[in-house]
């Protein structure tokens, strides 16, 4: 077994070293997924992978059992795409040692999929200094349905409280209705609107799978029926929740072509908000040029990776997507730096908004953080647009380039979390994470000019787009961070 090296953390008590806060031992991790995540915490120096159920390694073993030389129909596949796609790092360190225990609560951090959390959430005894991933209700803000009920009523009480001209911030969801609930509510505004497309969701599914665009209401009787038939109807079929919503029919077109933005945001409490912003993502393109002539052209319409891998000429080496960062600098060369700016300045206002819609209704707890990924939409006036929120996005990578990015972010998340105690908590900015919101706005530091415009600083800590050397910038807070705690124990 390969040395496991040590990492200073919590002050420990000298009683059950396997048990309690993390002193000067291994960080005990559990992981679900078989994917990037996985790379990640294997080589990560002084962290030790706990087996068990519901693990990687378990569900590894299981597969080693039940196949010779063969993929499961799990999640194998993904594991062998990520470890295809993977650095030698997680070979290399030697850090990735699993341990042979299997108590559930034998661990410092989990990474978990969300049915697990649902399962066993409640009956959990949680000590001080673990780290779970997942709020308990984190699908008031990830279900489609309920993200919009959310929206709709903070928009309500801010134009109740603060007027109609603060609840304009709130302008950046489509018209948005619940079917089959508000089957008959749709019908009032499609009547008033003729000839105008709408689009269809599942509320709990993603990738694009069930989505579907409509011009007329005979195709979408199915919800009609799920509205009137009698609730006293033992043999009722009721159909799936979906939202329908109006389709934005003046996308922002790049070489002809639909695109939206995939954002990285961390939370790491709802009570106070603490919201962290990475800097870097990627723009999904579709596979085909953009026409309202064909309707039901999935490729054309829809931006998702899943959907747009299947087309019969994609190219899986040159792929569909742009980093956050050419996005950028397109929009600043076409337009100008102060459009740019306002670009990204609407999808800060979209984080926080909607984060702030669901800070009262999410189940708070010291030991849940959540990465989000953010879907957003630009329309032709460069207005950005909230298409949904994901509360686990896709962290299999379908390139190099994708991974490196991906693996950057997940490092970054265990960094801002900081379970080894090497920063002082006062950072402002980790890695590729810039902290946007702490129970308020967080404003940049003088010198922070990765994004000047006209030789200022924007105001606001927020720099997605923007230069990112997250390697470099982690070195220079670690350095300060220990001397600073050394000048503080002298």
């Amino acid at each position: 077994m390969s040395k496991i090296n040590r990492v200073p953390g919590y002050m420990q008590s000298k009683g059950n070293r396997n048990r309690g806060p993390i002193g000067d031992r291994e960080i005990r991790y559990k992981c679900s997924m078989q994917n990037t995540i996985l790379d990640v915490l294997r080589a990560r120096p002084g962290w030790q992978e706990v087996s068990g159920p519901n693990t990687a390694g378990n569900q590894q073993q299981q597969g080693q059992k039940g196949t010779t030389g063969a993929s499961s129909s799990g999640g194998t596949t993904s594991a062998k795409t990520s470890t295809q796609n993977s650095t030698p790092s997680n070979q290399a360190t030697g850090s990735a040692t699993t341990s042979s225990k299997s108590s559930d609560g034998d661990w410092d951090f989990y990474w978990c999929d969300r049915e697990w959390l649902h399962a066993n959430y409640d009956t959990m005894f949680l000590q001080e200094h673990q780290k779970i991933l997942h709020f308990r209700n984190h699908y008031e803000l990830t279900r489609k349905n309920l993200m919009v009920k959310n929206l709709k009523r903070l928009r309500k009480q801010t134009e109740r409280e603060m007027g109609k001209k603060e609840a304009e911030s709130f302008d950046f969801f489509p018209t948005t209705y619940e079917l089959p609930s508000e089957y008959h509510i749709f019908v009032e505004e499609f009547k008033k609107n003729p000839g105008i497309i709408w689009i269809m969701k599942p509320a709990a599914k993603s990738q694009g799978r069930g989505i579907f665009l409509f011009r007329k209401l005979k195709d979408i009787t199915d919800w009609k029926k799920g509205e009137y038939q009698p609730l006293t109807d033992p043999n009722r079929e009721v159909p799936e929740t979906y939202v329908v919503q109006r389709y934005i029919e003046d996308p922002y077109l790049i070489g002809g072509r639909k695109f939206d933005i995939r954002v990285y945001v961390l939370v790491v409490s709802y009570n106070p908000l603490k919201v962290w912003l990475y800097r870097s993502g990627f723009a999904r393109f579709s596979n085909s040029r953009f026409s309202l002539d064909s309707i039901e052209d999935a490729y054309v319409h829809l931006t998702n990776v899943a959907v747009q891998k299947t087309a019969p000429d994609y190219d899986p080496d040159k792929g569909c997507k742009w980093a956050t960062q050419q996005l950028r600098q397109y929009l600043t060369a076409k337009h100008s730096a102060d459009a740019a700016r306002k670009v990204f300045q609407g999808i800060d206002n979209i984080i926080i908004k909607s984060l702030q819609s669901v800070q009262k209704i999410i189940i708070n707890d010291k030991h849940c953080f959540e990465m989000y990924g953010y879907d957003v939409l630009l329309d032709a006036n460069l207005k950005p647009w909230l298409i949904e929120i994901n509360a686990s996005p896709s962290l299999t990578a379908s390139g190099k380039d994708d991974y490196d990015l991906k693996y950057g972010v997940l490092n970054d998340v265990l960094n801002v979390l900081d379970l080894e105690n090497r920063l002082t908590g006062k950072e402002k900015r980790v890695g590729g994470f810039d902290l946007i919101w702490d129970d308020g706005p967080v404003l940049a530091d003088d010198g922070s000019m990765e994004c000047s415009v006209n030789g200022t600083s924007t105001t606001a800590n927020s720099f997605l787009g923007c230069h990112c050397e997250r390697k470099k910038q982690l070195r220079e807070i670690y350095t300060a961070a220990q001397a600073l705690k050394k000048t503080a124990v002298s």
